[in-house]
């Protein structure tokens, strides 16, 4: 029976004994119930969930599991504690902690559970699961999420919690559960978790007879969306909302009056609806689905997939969200006879009835069909959720020949180390952490490609010799492969790697270095530092990489159609802009500027807001910021938009106002 003591709380049943925490907000329907009816069946459910000691319980403890619960009405109970771990507000350290005293006042944490709770919460855990079905997805797939990320949830991680609820997910079969486990992924970034994703993943595809990524592209959901994507429907006082789906990254609202007039933002008389919420809340969720289909389509870059064309219509072509984004690619068709790929324009049907279909890359395609793409895809303004046509391709280099083993064409490069880390976790790549303990300066990146079936290391290292707790900078080195045998990697030579799994991780690694790069700041040699001064002044304004290079042909398209087209020309690795008061060579790797014919720096610093596309987001169009206006780009790319910033500001040098950047003109002309 309960002892009602508010320290202990405890439910004894002959020598065995259940510990209800006393305060935690989780355990409050335990409370509730063990004070309420404290019998002999409840007891012996509570016993049983503490004894689930693994991530995942075995079949006798679900079968027992059910059985107690139908004695003791424990269903509902474990569905209320998964809510309130979920959602309810967790513990203070400072108050409930068990290091409250020796930690000292000014430092504290927030936690859920405490570690000899565990057990018991990952018990019940299992068994709303088991219990619920799909009524336990939304918060299990929270749960996760709230103690998987690091810091990022406002309470400690706990891995051992987060898994149970991921591996349970695994366990409900329903669609939801799959398209939540999928979102998990792409946030998840804990190695150990984002393996027991992927083998839950695995698991529910084994279990409807077809791989993970058969199983991923079938339960992506519809959220109720006509073909079109979009949905409308009537709310009171006669206005109609449509949820449309614009862009690859855009989804919005639009409200229309009886009377015609249309508003993207809620009007007065239906702001206090009942029925606005839910559709907010709907927008939310195929907001979410949407970013996770456009990661996964751009994953398939490096995959080399194929698909029955039937197949392809069903899952890609004419699903209501992921058919937005795939409208927007080039795909290729090939006949059941063996006949040649053909690659049709975005959003055209190929001609006649073809068997297979496979995402178009630029890797596979010649120099004059790549031209040919390009110059489509700017002169028709069409508008791809990623960039594709414009892709860097990367093939092996002599030199990477020469070596075999490794690529040292990213080395040798001084990031800013914690833009580094993070850029590696939004690109899904894994990274130990660079720090002044063991093990912390030498650091390797491992990014997953083809499936699943090959990985990328990114070596770097601390580029200080000294620093307090992880350093400021951070030095590049090698690019190696290893390929999947099992569930082993084994390392490989370059000529190994295909090539499209080659190109797609070396662009990742350019996009980390060009981003991080501190040839990147503008303002470096304003700091009066004297460290990595030699490598500033020969990176930023030196050869382009492969992504520069793409820069370069996409201006090439577009400077004949800007009003400033008279002032402008590429040379080399510059665009050269003629203003009234000099002459300015833009570099088109780091946006950096020289002045002619002093060949000075000119620094100029975009204001908040500049060089970042004016709303339109990846693939939906990028519009140049700050001088440029509305100038239509093929794809997203800050460094472009800065580009073009800049020249539009200084073809028009003689309006300039700012007296930073007028004082250096002076000097240098």
């Amino acid at each position: 029976m309960l002892d009602d003591s508010p320290v202990t709380g405890t439910m004894d049943r002959g020598r065995l004994t259940v510990v209800i925490p006393a305060y935690d907000v989780w355990a409050a329907p335990l409370r509730e119930r063990a004070g309420r009816a404290a019998t002999p069946e409840l007891g012996a459910f509570l016993r049983h969930m503490t004894a689930l000691s693994g991530p995942r319980p075995t079949l006798r403890w679900r079968r027992a599991c059910r059985e107690l619960a139908d004695a003791a009405s424990g269903g509902d109970l474990a569905m209320e504690v998964l809510r309130s771990l979920a959602e309810d507000e967790p513990l203070c350290s400072k108050e409930r902690g068990a290091h409250a005293e020796w930690m000292g006042e000014g430092w504290h944490y927030h936690f859920l559970v405490h570690q000899d709770d565990r057990d018991l919460a990952r018990g019940l855990v299992w068994a709303a699961a088991l219990i619920g079905g799909a009524a336990t997805v939304p918060h299990l797939a929270t749960l996760a999420l709230r103690v998987g990320l690091h810091g990022g949830s406002g309470v400690i991680t706990d891995l051992k919690l987060a898994g149970a609820a991921i591996n349970a997910l695994a366990e409900v079969e329903d669609a939801s559960a799959l398209d939540a486990l999928w979102r998990l992924r792409s946030r998840i970034r804990d190695r150990a978790l984002r393996k027991q994703v992927d083998t839950a993943l695995t698991t529910a595809a084994a279990r409807a007879g077809i791989t993970a990524a058969q199983l991923v592209e079938r339960t992506v959901p519809d959220h109720g969306l006509d073909p079109g994507g979009s949905s409308e429907r009537t709310l009171t006082d006669g206005y109609r909302v449509r949820l449309a789906i614009e862009d690859g990254t855009t989804v919005r609202l639009t409200f229309t009056a009886s009377d015609g007039r249309t508003s993207r933002t809620a009007p007065a008389a239906v702001k206090g609806s009942e029925q606005l919420a839910p559709l907010k809340a709907l927008a939310k969720e195929v907001r979410g689905t949407l970013s996770g289909e456009r990661a996964r389509l751009e994953a398939l870059m490096s995959a080399d997939r194929t698909w029955p064309y039937e197949e392809w219509c069903r899952h890609y072509r004419d699903h209501p969200v992921t058919g937005t984004l795939v409208r927007g690619l080039i795909w290729e068709f090939a006949d059941s006879d063996g006949g040649p790929w053909q690659a049709a324009p975005p959003g055209v049907d190929p001609v006649g009835l073809p068997a297979r279909v496979r995402l178009w890359h630029p890797v596979r395609a010649t120099a004059d069909e790549v031209r040919s793409w390009r110059e489509r895809i700017v002169a028709d303004q069409l508008r791809q959720p990623f960039k594709q046509a414009f892709r860097e391709i990367y093939l092996l280099t002599p030199a990477e020949e020469q070596t075999g083993g490794y690529s040292n064409r990213f080395a040798a490069h001084i990031v800013h180390y914690q833009r580094l880390y993070a850029l590696f976790k939004e690109r899904g790549w894994q990274a130990n952490y660079l720090c002044n303990h063991d093990g912390g300066w030498d650091g390797e990146a491992r990014g997953e490609f083809g499936d699943g079936g090959w990985r990328a290391r990114f070596h770097h290292e601390p580029a200080d010799d000294a620093f307090h707790d992880s350093p400021d900078h951070a030095t590049t080195d090698q690019v190696r492969f290893d390929r999947r045998t099992g569930r082993r990697w084994e390392p490989v030579p370059l000529h190994d790697v295909p090539p499209i799994v080659f190109t797609e991780a070396m662009r990742d690694v350019d996009l980390f270095v060009a981003v991080t790069s501190i040839a990147a700041d503008p303002t470096w040699t304003d700091r009066g530092e004297g460290r990595h001064a030699a490598y500033w002044q020969s990176a930023v304004f030196g050869d382009l990489t492969a992504t520069a290079q793409i820069r370069r042909e996409a201006l090439g398209r577009i400077l004949p159609r800007l009003r400033i087209a008279k002032r402008c020309s590429l040379e080399g690795r510059f665009l050269v802009v003629r203003g009234e008061l000099a002459t300015y060579r833009i570099h088109l790797g780091s946006a950096n500027v020289l002045m002619e014919p002093s060949g000075a720096y000119l620094c100029v610093v975009p204001s908040r807001g500049a060089g970042a596309g004016a709303g339109a987001g990846a693939g939906a169009g990028a519009r140049a910021g700050g001088g440029a206006g509305r100038v239509f780009l093929p794809f997203e790319d800050e460094r472009l938009s800065l580009v073009l910033s800049k020249a539009f500001l200084l073809a028009d040098d003689a309006r300039i106002t700012d007296e930073s950047i007028l004082t250096q003109i002076r000097r240098a002309v």
